[in-house]
């Protein structure tokens, strides 16, 4: 098997995984991988996840995004996994994820603190806040990858999502996973602030169902 074939492969395995964990919701999101120095292997635009088959990928060039195969049209995020990538030469998987709760946090503007143990292992101690950029755009990525740092794995898009990188997909699923855990936290805590507002008990107990 070719190592083309193989990230292909993998992606379509990792992307209905992660739609199952309701981090990809309908069509939004998209993961790539890194093949080598030269190329990456990404999602299609506009894809169900379901319905996604290992032919569909996207091989594009890591410098240009250049198609190189694939019958998809590649993701509009291509230029951030890509800017991911030669910002952290060691990561070789990147996930961008509208998981609901840590996209609910991106709302606020602020950068979300680490408190748990494997968390801040995983993660780092704080999720920067990255601006709003238009979805897709060369802006969007510019912002994000100012924001890259070796010591720190996910970071929050204002009004938007998610995105995490790592070695592999099981180690990016895991700092997604972490990140929608310390984003239902930290509400809880300032939900738990103002006990004797309705409305924020209502919102404590949707988050605890």
């Amino acid at each position: 098997m070719t190592l083309e074939r193989r990230a292909q492969e993998t992606l379509v395995r990792t992307a209905v995984a992660m739609a199952d964990r309701g981090f990809l919701a309908g069509i939004g999101g998209n993961l790539a991988l890194r093949i080598d120095a030269e190329r990456f292997a990404v999602t299609p635009s506009a894809s169900d996840y379901y319905a996604m088959a290992p032919e569909d990928i996207c091989i594009l060039r890591l410098d240009t995004l250049e198609q190189l195969s694939g019958n998809g049209k590649p993701s509009v995020e291509s230029g951030l996994h890509a800017r991911m990538f030669r910002a952290r030469p060691d990561c070789q998987a990147s996930l961008h994820t509208h998981q609901p709760i840590a996209s609910a946090f991106t709302l606020l503007n602020r950068a979300l603190p680490i408190a748990g143990a494997e968390a801040r292992r995983v993660i780092g101690a704080e999720v920067p806040m990255c601006a709003y950029g238009p979805s897709g755009s060369g802006l969007l990525s510019w912002l994000v990858s100012r924001r890259v740092r070796p010591d720190v794995n996910a970071y929050l898009m204002r009004n938007h999502g998610a995105i995490g990188i790592a070695s592999t997909f099981e180690q990016a699923g895991r700092v997604m996973e972490l990140l929608e855990q310390e984003a239902r936290h930290w509400f809880c805590r300032a939900l738990h602030s103002q006990p004797h507002n309705r409305l924020c008990r209502e919102a404590l107990r949707s988050l605890n169902d």
